[in-house]
């Protein structure tokens, strides 16, 4: 078969493009995408399959063989308009970054992800001219950014890291201990010292030795660690940090039993045994396997009432402990948020709320879900970054009584709840 007008364009130009491609591929790999040899070369096999026509065809042939999950489109969306230079997203960039030199910043303008604006620094990741060598040279602009150290990567919010601030801190988060305080259960083990009387083993013992005496037999009842229970929001909203949180639950699965792990935006999924893969990539990639609703829609009522209705029995047992990961932004009616939010308030032992928009130190509850929310949690705490993890691993590893927990937990959510009390008074006064 003879090949096609675009087949010629592309041998015509194989050097260059390969070339091109090659390093396009680089570049995702500096930004943190899982792209390597075996994906570069499904790249050019792609391009060459799809010829040299529209920007459109060549997007879309490079999304397919270098893509494989949906929360890694937007930064393969970015790092291609401004590698294949998209004069109108390249213009753009300059503009938000000579606004950010002024100290003025438009309105609209979304900021680059850090780790691909480093990796745009690298002076290798332009793509060769294929024009005439007489046209002037495009400008070149300098984005270095510095390395935190160790102090101020404890502090930096997930969303504002790195490439390599990012592989340092899901390291700093593989090495997170979640303290397992023993807990009493309903059964007993035997023990010479026990406090209680083993009636059961004292009468078999006496039919061994007879009537020449009795030997008592004692017990003490059993300490197990609490489950653990993970629901965490990987809505549109949250697609940032979800990521970072699940490599934390991942090691918490890894470091104790009973660790139950639920994922939710338009619809619960369970994701427990995928989690526990000893290697972390290997976990994430059968989470991304596993889950359809990633980067989409929230509906925290409809998933907390399926949760409460299909695993509530399972895994609440034993005093379970229920970080709840999201940020409150509801889409749905607030009802059945609230009755799912108190089934799940009284079926649990601890019920911590996390959410990242804590970060900002003016924040209040003023969204509808998140008002009603605060009224059902016992403890509401930031996650953000590392330091705000170790926080949360100091509050699990507290010991005390689930009433004193529920007691002391009104005292910290006080504040947010009247802010938010205040914020529902002023909109029913605007109805």
């Amino acid at each position: 078969m003879a090949p096609t007008p675009k087949q010629l364009l592309v041998e015509k130009t194989d050097g260059h493009l390969a070339r091109n491609v090659v390093q396009f591929c680089r570049l995702l790999r500096a930004a943190g995408l899982p792209v390597g040899p075996a994906q570069a070369l499904t790249a050019l096999q792609a391009v060459r399959t799809a010829g040299i026509g529209p920007r459109a065809d060549l997007y879309w042939a490079l999304h397919a063989a270098l893509v494989n999950r949906r929360d890694q489109s937007a930064l393969f969306d970015q790092a291609f308009h401004l590698f294949w230079r998209d004069p109108d997203r390249l213009r753009r960039s300059m503009a938000l970054m000579l606004a950010g030199l002024d100290g003025l910043r438009t309105p609209s303008a979304k900021p680059l992800p850090r780790r691909l604006a480093e990796a745009l620094r690298r002076p290798d990741d332009a793509p060769e001219s294929t024009d005439d060598p007489d046209t002037p040279p495009d400008l070149e602009f300098d984005a270095a950014l510095t390395m935190s150290d160790r102090e101020t990567l404890q502090t930096r919010d997930f969303e504002e890291m790195s490439a390599a601030e990012m592989a340092e801190a899901k390291r700093a988060v593989a090495a997170l201990r979640l303290p397992a305080p023993d807990l009493p259960t309903r059964r007993f083990r035997a023990d010479s010292a026990g406090p209680r009387l083993d009636l059961r083993g004292t009468f078999r013992r006496s039919l061994r030795v007879g009537a020449a005496g009795i030997d008592l037999a004692r017990q003490r009842r059993r300490v197990r660690p609490p489950p653990l229970v993970v629901l965490c929001d990987i809505s549109g909203s949250m697609s940032r940090y979800a990521r970072m949180l699940l490599h934390f639950v991942h090691a918490a699965t890894t470091d104790r039993d009973r660790v139950h792990a639920f994922v939710f935006g338009t619809r619960l999924t369970n994701i427990s045994r995928q989690l526990r893969h000893r290697d972390p990539d290997e976990a994430m990639a059968q989470v991304g396997l596993a889950v359809e609703d990633w980067s989409g829609g929230t509906r925290i009522g409809q998933c907390l009432t399926e949760f409460n209705r299909w695993w509530g029995r399972r895994v609440l047992g034993q005093g379970a402990v229920v970080l709840l990961i999201t940020d409150g932004l509801e889409r749905d009616d607030s009802a059945p948020l609230a009755t799912a939010m108190a089934r799940l308030h009284r079926a649990a032992r601890r019920l911590i709320w996390l959410n990242p928009l804590l970060r900002y130190d003016g924040y209040a509850p003023k969204s509808l879900g998140a008002r009603v929310m605060i009224r059902h949690v016992d403890e509401f705490r930031p996650v953000h970054n590392i330091a705000s993890l170790n926080d949360l691993v100091d509050a699990l590893g507290a010991e005390a009584r689930p009433r004193d927990l529920k007691a002391g937990a009104t005292h910290r959510v006080s504040r947010t709840a009247a802010a938010g009390r205040r914020g529902e008074q002023g909109t029913n006064a605007d109805r």
